[in-house]
Parts: structure tokens; sequence; C-alpha cells
């Protein structure tokens, strides 16, 4: 996030009625709710976090534990169960009912 100087974008007037209530400070401005991004839509994380995921969820299948995988990737025990067992939710989602 890069700054602006707010006495090139502002109108004069506008500029002093916002000095009344912050003078001299650093203020953030949110973003219009309809000009929102969602996280990590401008880089690759996304996709990368998803084959880190789907490659923790394989090696856990393949047999390897929970503490092995928490060194290995580097993340806590707690987020290696997450990942795990929001794969083994969607893998059960995905399955077809069989009736017998």
């Amino acid at each position: 996030m890069s700054y602006k100087r707010a006495g090139h974008i502002l109108p004069t007037e506008l500029l002093e009625l916002v000095q009344e209530y912050v003078d001299g400070e650093c203020i953030y401005i949110p973003r219009k709710p309809s000009n929102k991004k969602e996280w990590g839509s401008r880089t690759s994380i996304r996709k990368e976090l998803a084959l880190r995921d789907m490659q923790i969820y394989k090696d856990y299948k393949t047999g390897y534990n929970v503490r092995y995988l928490s060194q290995k990737y580097f993340l806590s025990l707690k987020s290696i169960q997450r990942i795990i067992r929001q794969k083994k939710d969607k893998a059960f989602e995905n399955e077809p009912v069989q009736f017998t």
C-alpha cells in the first residue's frame, strides 16, 4: 500500500474539514464494499495453498502421522488436523451414495 498526499488529491475544503478531526495523523480509508477484492485474488497464493493442502492429505493417507506432517510443512498440529478434516469432509461429500 502506498501513501498519497491528501493535498494532491482532496479539494481544499475537504482537506480542511478532515484536519478538524485528524491533524497530521495517518488514517486508513477503507475501500467501498463494491470495490473489495477477495483474499488472494491478486496472487497465486490460493492455488499454492490448495496444492499444499492436497499434498498434506495425500501424505496422511499414505501413512504419515500428523506430528511428522506438522514438522515437514512447518504448520501446527491443529492446522494439519484441520486440513485433514476438511479434505476428509470434502471427500465424503463427493462420494456417490450406494443403495443396496
